[in-house]
């Protein structure tokens, strides 16, 4: 809908309606006409041109839009009906006030439509972001419950909850009697039940030995998705206590490669959290950018904070990113031409994680390490084979419509993205490999460290028992390679972390006091054998895919701290030991991970700034 006017040189200029209205409340020609042009090339809204490049407020558009349709403006002080429904009165962009007034804050692409019919009488006008924050924060516990209890509601059997299942017990009853039965059990029995062993473990590790050895295949050309054509894409970063980091966060996002009237960056902050608030308040923001306030509830988790944001994303795709992040600025127009290129079935694409502050410690560059192994080596393997993916819990693209079919996150879990990817796999979806990369802090001194790695070894044990109460339902969906992949990649890890110490002191005492059996011995040997080759195998899986990460990264320096890795993941076997003990006292308990740290920097993107700069 355009209207004809004139330029101050006599020029006809045919502008939207929603921008025309401007004119004669004193915005400048040369505003507008840049924001038609804008809209026209990306292919979006007028009004979303104007205000998410920055050309204008959103207050002072909203005020003006108030003032041309003859009703009150109210930026701030809005106090809404109790019975406000979140979130679909901030969709619908309009709410009931306290008084019984309509309070309206039309989306930009239905702004033309309120122009032409006119704003009802009685009405109040208002932005988008402050009707947002008015309805979360009128119908906070409303909205706190829902993202707390929406998958436990609608699809209990996916949701973690403290317990074991009856199948679940029985399982672990009979397991624990055949244990006591085989140490009164003769001698061959207990060599087999070892040697079996043996052979399970050896399984479980075969996917870190396969994976350096194995190309996964090339990704399907996708060419680039026309500007006009991009869709809105909706990027998520849930912060607590990160004013650190918030400058060098804005800048990255600020840094994306997309076009600004189709982005929708949204921060999630948690109620209580004042000075994260008062860093991001700090920056004048465009209207791309939104602080998204989670009311206060349990648990308090990073989970629960994106599911109150997840109602509120505008975008057809969306992506996590954590608040230390500096993602590569092409990834959202790659990933949009791979989700184009790839089947409805592709749900999800994992960035490649790397660790930025190699250098400031020993420690950290075991992390990097370890992160070169999975997410250069490993997972680009699992998603060339349409293998269950434990997600990462940055750089996760998704199609925003799977992840609401499959009810966003689960608030209790504090290892959500692992528990995800096997949610995405037992629905029938499947995660892509997007080989563009995110740099991340590491926690460089083993505390930190070690209250991190609790968290994810808590994580996945309770994925662990969320995801194994229907076994048989399991194999059905994801096939006998598929649940072999799951359990060595998420029980697998925990077990393998548990045994790791007892099997370094086996193998140790096996080679200074049990020497190989004097007189041939078939069983005997086959548990010694498969003792030797599990042991091999593990040193294997935890040097070779570290190893092809270096040499894939060009990291060649890097490549002698292998020989740390052993004590490395000794540390990973104690967090695994004191998850357990925290599942039991604090089951919920999210151990927050400070950013905003580090001393080095490979690229220079984590440089801390000095003081005064």
């Amino acid at each position: 809908m355009f209207v004809e006017v004139r330029s101050p040189q006599g020029a006809a200029i045919a502008l939207p309606r929603e921008l025309a209205f401007l004119l004669g409340q004193g915005v400048d020609l040369a505003i507008v006409r840049d924001a038609a042009l804008l809209a026209r090339r990306e292919g979006t809204e007028p009004a979303a041109a104007l205000l998410r490049s920055g050309l204008m407020s959103e207050a002072d558009y909203y005020a003006a839009l108030a003032r041309v349709l003859g009703r009150p403006f109210r930026g701030t002080g809005l106090v809404l009906h109790p019975e406000t429904r979140f979130p679909e009165d901030v969709r619908l962009g309009a709410a009931i006030g306290a008084a019984g007034e309509v309070v309206l804050a039309p989306p930009p692409g239905a702004v033309a439509a309120l122009l032409a019919a006119g704003a009802p009488p009685g009405a109040v006008l208002t932005t988008p972001t402050a009707l947002a924050a008015t309805v979360l924060a009128t119908a906070g516990p409303r909205a706190a419950a829902r993202a707390a209890e929406a998958l436990e509601v609608r699809a209990p059997d996916w949701a973690y909850r403290p317990g074991l299942h009856p199948a679940q017990v029985l399982v672990l009853l009979l397991g624990i009697a055949a244990a006591l039965l085989l140490l009164d059990a003769a001698p061959w029995l207990q060599l087999a039940a070892l040697a079996l062993l043996n052979l399970t473990v050896l399984a479980v590790i075969v996917f870190r030995l396969a994976a350096p050895l194995l190309r996964p295949t090339p990704l399907p050309e996708a060419p680039p998705v026309p500007e006009a054509e991009l869709p809105v894409y909706t990027v998520l970063v849930a912060l607590y206590r990160e004013a650190e980091v918030v400058p060098r966060l804005v800048s990255a996002l600020a840094r994306l490669d997309y076009p600004v009237s189709k982005l929708d960056l949204k921060f999630v902050i948690e109620a209580d959290d004042a000075t994260t608030a008062a860093a991001l308040a700090a920056v004048p923001f465009p209207g791309r950018f939104e602080v998204v306030t989670a009311p206060a509830g349990l648990p308090r988790t990073k989970p629960r904070a994106l599911n109150v944001a997840l109602p509120l994303a505008r975008g057809e795709h969306l992506v996590v990113y954590d608040a230390e992040d500096v993602p590569d600025p092409g990834q959202l127009r790659a990933a949009t031409a791979l989700f184009r290129a790839g089947s409805a079935r592709l749900a999800c694409l994992q960035g490649r994680l790397v660790i930025d502050n190699t250098e400031d410690s020993w420690l950290a560059r075991c992390f990097t390490l370890e992160y070169a192994a999975l997410f250069d080596v490993l997972l680009p393997l699992l998603t060339a084979a349409h293998l269950p993916v434990p997600l990462g819990g940055t750089t996760t693209h998704f199609r925003t419509q799977v992840l609401r079919e499959l009810h966003g996150w689960d608030a209790w879990n504090v290892t959500e993205d692992a528990d995800l990817g096997m949610r995405l796999s037992l629905a029938g979806y499947r995660v892509g490999d997007l080989p563009l990369s995110t740099l991340e802090e590491a926690p460089a001194f083993w505390r930190p460290w070690l209250r991190q790695r609790v968290r994810w070894m808590k994580g996945f044990v309770q994925t662990t028992i969320t995801h194994s109460r229907h076994p048989v339902a399991a194999l059905r969906r994801l096939g006998p390679l598929g649940l072999l992949c799951a359990v060595a990649m998420v029980p697998g890890s925990v077990v393998c972390a548990l045994a790791y110490p007892f099997g370094i002191a086996l193998a140790a005492w096996h080679i200074t006091a049990d020497p190989l059996p004097a007189v041939p011995d078939a069983l005997a040997n086959l548990v010694t054998g498969t003792g030797a080759v599990v042991f091999a195998a593990g040193l294997g899986a935890m040097w070779l895919p570290a190893l092809a990460g270096c040499r894939r990264r060009g990291w060649w320096t890097l490549a002698p701290w292998v020989i740390a890795l052993p004590v490395y993941y000794a540390l990973v076997s104690a967090a695994a030991w004191l998850a357990l003990v925290e599942l039991l006292l604090a089951p919920y308990r999210w151990n927050k991970t400070d950013h905003g740290l580090s001393a080095t920097s490979r690229t220079g993107a984590m440089r801390r700034r000095r003081a005064g700069s």
